[in-house]
């Protein structure tokens, strides 16, 4: 999908064309499921929630009547980026919440260690998002750095584009917000 023809259905669907957003949807969907995949890659303790979830779920709130800011095909990957990594996160919250009611007594071992290592990579999920949540209150700049970067895998080009800054600061950034992560999250 051509940069020219997202932004332009983007603007159409600002302006309020009812019919432009399953468009929008249709050039969007493969890169959204690459999104979507990239947030859920490798986590042993989110298998109820897959890919198509997770693109349909960002999808109701992508096209919101609230989300009509979007500018770019940039700043709409960012955007979407964040939104699921606030679904994942909320899910993260929500399975442990669900923990809770487990009977250890009853439950396998085998059964218990399984819920044991899901139950730590949602923990470092939570971590994750609590650490760039601290980062965007000391620099809101650096965290949606992080964001654009590592969570939505866009260039520092394309991060330059989504968030309006020159590449030069997206660089400089980039390296003092992962030095600042690396920190944080050390054990």
């Amino acid at each position: 999908m051509s940069h020219g023809e997202f932004t332009r259905m983007l603007s159409r669907f600002r302006e309020g064309d009812a019919e432009v957003d399953a468009h929008l949807m249709e050039m969007a969907y493969r890169d959204l499921r690459r999104l979507a995949q990239r947030h859920l890659g490798g986590s042993r303790w989110i298998a109820t929630l897959n890919t198509t979830s997770l693109v349909n779920e960002s999808y109701l709130r992508l096209f919101a009547p609230a989300s009509r800011h979007v500018e770019n095909r940039h700043h709409f990957f960012a955007l979407a980026s964040r939104i699921m990594r606030h679904i994942v996160c909320d899910y993260a919250k929500s399975r442990i919440r669900a923990s809770k009611r487990i009977d250890r007594e009853t439950e396998s071992e085998t059964a218990i260690a399984r819920l044991d290592a899901e139950l730590s990579d949602a923990h470092e999920m939570l971590r994750i998002d609590e650490a760039l949540e601290e980062l965007a209150k000391a620099n809101e700049r650096q965290s949606r750095i992080i964001e654009c970067r590592f969570f939505a895998g866009m260039t520092e080009v394309e991060t330059a584009n989504a968030l309006n800054i020159p590449l030069r600061t997206v660089q400089r950034e980039w390296e003092k917000a992962r030095e600042w992560l690396g920190q944080y999250l050390a054990p």
